[in-house]
């Protein structure tokens, strides 16, 4: 573990994301970057952060479009950084950037979401069978095809690659869905900065009140007791899904097939019977070679039955 500050030297392009929108972006002193893999609680982790900073369920704007995912090219980044412009209030962005291709900045506070590799895999793959076609075919037209990515009917099939390519050339993961292991490495490194604290979707699962507040106060952000329980209530998966037109990331571009299926199913564990003995075997040798003892516990069980990050 190192305790630099972080540094910016990479530069990271695909047909989903570009870094390099973030250049013309201003910091303002509380602005809250949420960080995470693709599918690894990120809705979700917007969504408490957004309730605690305006303490009320009703925000100034849907929630797709308070809390912007700044990376994704399908709008002008000149639109998207004048929405942000407009905010007077604390403002919320969005990322699946690793933390070396990302800006830093000691006034921001950044929130890391993490969540079992192997749910967030499944979790992709109902991800990609909900994007509309729309979507699928401006993503090919970025890379410069006319062929649009299919996922195998069968999610093993599809698994080694994506455990094993980068998708980047200096990855060792992610292809087509997103990086899990190497970004996760690349927030774990810098753990103890005081302003950037780690969630997990296990413990938010099962501990919601008290992940709630321990964001609550690492935003600085006193509990309003009285307003609490609405907050919690928000919060819940089942709430999400209700509002899924607001919810729902990319729903404002008509990303989805549906807005509700984003939410279809809150993955915990279920690479258990999702996933073959082939591939878990897999993983097992993988998670083995590339992830420190550490963070593997953390990313497999959380904080509290895995590995507490502040320690």
């Amino acid at each position: 573990m190192t305790s630099a500050r972080p540094q910016r030297t990479r530069t990271y392009t695909s047909p989903v994301y570009d870094s390099r929108r973030w250049d013309g972006f201003k910091p303002r002193r509380g602005d809250i970057v949420v960080c995470t893999p693709a599918k690894g609680g990120t809705t979700w982790t917007q969504m408490l952060c957004a309730l605690i900073v305006h303490q009320s369920p009703d925000f100034p704007l849907p929630l797709n479009r308070l809390t912007r995912w700044l990376d994704r090219p399908a709008e002008p980044i000149e639109a998207v950084l004048a929405d942000l412009e407009r905010q007077t209030y604390r403002r919320i962005v969005k990322t699946h950037t690793p933390l070396d291709g990302l800006p830093y900045f000691e006034e921001v506070s950044y929130v890391f979401c993490g969540r079992d590799p192997r749910d967030i895999y499944l979790s992709q793959v109902d991800h990609m069978a909900n994007l509309s076609l729309e979507v699928l075919k401006e993503e090919a037209v970025r890379a410069g095809t006319d062929e649009i990515f299919v996922m195998p009917e069968d999610p093993n099939e599809f698994f080694p690659k994506w455990l094993n390519t980068g998708e980047q050339p200096w990855m060792d993961d992610g292809l087509e869905l997103g990086s899990v292991l190497y970004l996760s490495r690349s927030y774990w490194a810098f753990r103890k900065l005081p302003n950037l604290l780690f969630l997990h979707y296990a413990d938010l699962s099962m501990r919601l009140d008290e992940e709630m507040r321990r964001l609550s106060a690492f935003l600085g952000v006193a509990v309003n007791e009285r307003r609490w329980p609405a907050l919690r209530e928000a919060a819940s998966f089942d709430a999400m899904r209700t509002r899924a037109d607001e919810t729902a990331p990319g729903a404002h571009v008509k990303e989805w097939r549906s807005n509700r299926d984003f939410f279809r199913a809150a993955r915990l564990g279920q690479w258990r019977t999702g996933l073959s003995a082939r591939s878990l075997a897999l993983y097992e040798a993988v998670a083995a070679q590339r992830l420190d003892d550490a963070l593997r516990r953390w990313l497999e069980r959380g904080r509290v039955e895995g590995f507490d990050p502040a320690l």
